[in-house]
């Protein structure tokens, strides 16, 4: 590869992870302002009118194949920003984040399941996100509880790994298409299910609201997560590894911004989990790119 090629991927990487910082600490913002469902329904209309442009100048003829995997990307993609919203609202971002962007160490259990061989250094980097996702779920006590104590300070940390399977499931189904349909086909799927089945159904019962305080933080969200996704992409076609590396290191900046701007403290078992995570992703990018 070319020293251009490297920067590009690096310069791209990095973007990425700046975006979908961005987006982390706008989203959970605006979730605990109007809610994670109406966060979900303005952040997919307003990606889909960004893309709609793009989507004219390039027209696709799907087959069946291609839709049920674009089908799976739109609907994995709104289910997991839903649970992940959800968990940002009543729990830490610093762990909320970090356990959702396990979502690689999915795809690759997924594919594992689909017949793909499982290298031994992957297989040690899965073991120690699995062992950050412990040790940062079992002692998060930002929810407010409700019930049993001890069960309700789980609850975050239970709404990110459902995220992580969700986005898992979005990176296998997008990789079956990725090459072979334009970026904005692939962007698009999420944003049409969720203007479809998310804000359409609130818009029908005159309950897709917007207070002018959480505006500019979904507006932010929904136009960061489309130019990452999209530098992401870029910095891809150059080097896989490096960008993937780089990319997923947005949860790491996420829970440092999170102690900065929300004044958020996490244990020292917690603060171990979360690096845990952080490097067993960018091992797992490494060894798999």
């Amino acid at each position: 590869m070319s020293d251009g090629g490297t920067t590009i991927a690096i310069v791209a990487g990095l973007g990425a992870a700046a975006c979908w910082t961005v987006t982390t600490m706008s989203s959970a913002e605006a979730s605990r302002l109007i809610g994670a469902r109406l966060t979900l329904a303005w952040v997919m209309t307003l990606g889909l009118v960004i893309l709609l442009p793009f989507l004219a100048t390039e027209p696709v003829s799907l087959d069946a194949r291609s839709a049920f995997w674009l089908f799976l990307v739109g609907a994995g993609n709104v289910v997991g920003l839903l649970l992940e919203y959800a968990g940002m609202r009543i729990g830490r971002v610093g762990v909320v984040a970090p356990i959702a962007s396990a979502e690689g160490a999915v795809a690759a259990v997924i594919a594992a399941v689909a017949g793909e061989s499982i290298a031994p250094a992957v297989g040690g980097s899965l073991a120690l996100i699995a062992a950050g996702v412990v040790l940062a779920a079992g002692l998060d006590p930002s929810s407010r509880p409700t019930g049993d104590v001890r069960t309700a300070r789980f609850v975050p940390a239970l709404f990110g790994l459902g995220a992580a399977l969700a986005f898992g499931t979005v990176l296998f189904s997008a990789g079956q298409v990725s090459s072979t349909l334009p970026l904005a086909w692939v962007v698009l799927p999420a944003r049409l299910v969720g203007f479809v089945f998310v804000a359409i159904p609130l818009l029908l019962t005159r309950n897709l609201r917007l207070t002018r305080a959480a505006a500019p933080f979904v507006t932010l969200s929904a136009v960061m997560e489309v130019v990452g996704f999209a530098v992401f992409t870029i910095g891809s076609a150059h080097d896989i590894a490096i960008t993937s590396v780089l990319g997923s290191e947005f949860a790491a900046i996420a829970a440092i911004a999170a102690w900065i701007l929300f004044r958020e403290r996490l244990s020292r078992v917690q603060v171990a989990g979360v690096g845990a995570i952080a490097v067993g992703v960018a091992l797992l990018a490494a060894f798999r790119g």
